[in-house]
């Protein structure tokens, strides 16, 4: 394969692949697709097995063809070969710009003077990407020096409490707008109209065989009076809803049925029935409910 896909695109290749997969097994705490999905590590096994046939194909012609070159033309095609996949101009550029020693042949020439007890020091060059290196690691903490410890940058600790409260703030904007997030700490009383026609959806549907239609009450209690058993605000009714009535009678708790929103829809509209007078009210049940402002409801 090396012959087919040159080394500055194996190279990176290789790199993200083990890269991505060292992120996935890190961070996902996923099944990997080839274990979750076989197809794929079929397709991968089909694409490597048509990859080796290539380069087996591609070596064969190679072959057949010089056997059919003089020995002048086969070295020039080796020769070509070579130069093509070796990066020739790329190691003279390294071995002239970025690594300037002098050979091991040469060292007499640059041996220091003095010496202790027979060792020698060579004056030698560093290496100009080591010493271009280490210019940029002064610089660096130079910098590090003045953002952080004379101008009192913000440290790491700064940073994560910052990120943290941003995202506290954008944790409580998108539970405003998502609805579905609601439960007993957060459930207000809906007032919108499309949120109590779909209260009064959920209550026709679920709640009429026990409360009548218009609330009044059959096996289940009135809920238009001001009496309640298990509370009459919003986070009570929404949590009798969810969780049930009383323990071994009352209602079923509709939380497996219901999503949090529905809840807090059908909760807000037998709030709404407060003050309305039904066909055959039943008598009240529980205790009269004040609300916070000790008014009754």
């Amino acid at each position: 394969m090396r012959h087919l896909i040159p080394s500055w695109v194996r190279v990176p290749v290789i790199f993200f692949i083990i890269f991505g997969a060292v992120e996935f097994f890190i961070d996902s705490g996923e099944k990997p697709a080839f274990i979750e999905y076989p197809i794929v590590l079929w397709f991968l096994f089909l694409v490597l097995l048509i990859l080796i046939a290539i380069e087996a194909i591609v070596s064969a012609l190679e072959n057949v063809m010089l056997q059919t070159l003089d020995d002048e033309a086969k070295a020039r095609f080796l020769a070509k070969k070579e130069g093509k996949y070796s990066f020739a101009k790329l190691k003279k550029f390294y071995n002239e710009k970025l690594w300037t020693f002098r050979p091991l042949e040469e060292e007499g020439e640059i041996i220091l003077d003095h010496n202790y007890d027979g060792i020698k020091e060579l004056d030698n060059n560093l290496p100009p990407w080591w010493l271009y290196g280490f210019y940029i690691t002064i610089a660096f903490a130079a910098v590090y020096l003045l953002r952080y410890h004379v101008f009192n940058g913000d440290s790491q600790i700064d940073e994560l409490e910052t990120e943290l409260a941003e995202a506290r703030t954008a944790i409580e904007a998108y539970k405003k707008t998502a609805k579905d997030l609601v439960d007993i700490n957060t459930v207000t009383l809906l007032t919108e109209a499309s949120d109590i026609s779909a209260g009064k959806s959920v209550f026709d549907t679920n709640c009429v065989a026990c409360h009548m239609a218009d609330g009044g009450g059959g096996i289940g209690p009135n809920l238009v009076d001001q009496y309640w058993i298990l509370g009459g605000d919003i986070k009570s009714v929404f949590k009798t809803v969810s969780e049930g009535g009383r323990s071994g009678k009352g209602m079923i708790a509709w939380k497996q049925q219901l999503k949090p929103i529905q809840i807090a829809q059908v909760s807000s509209y037998v709030l709404s029935l407060q003050g309305t007078t039904p066909a055959k009210p039943k008598a009240a049940e529980g205790d009269l409910w004040v609300n916070d402002n000790g008014e009754e409801e």
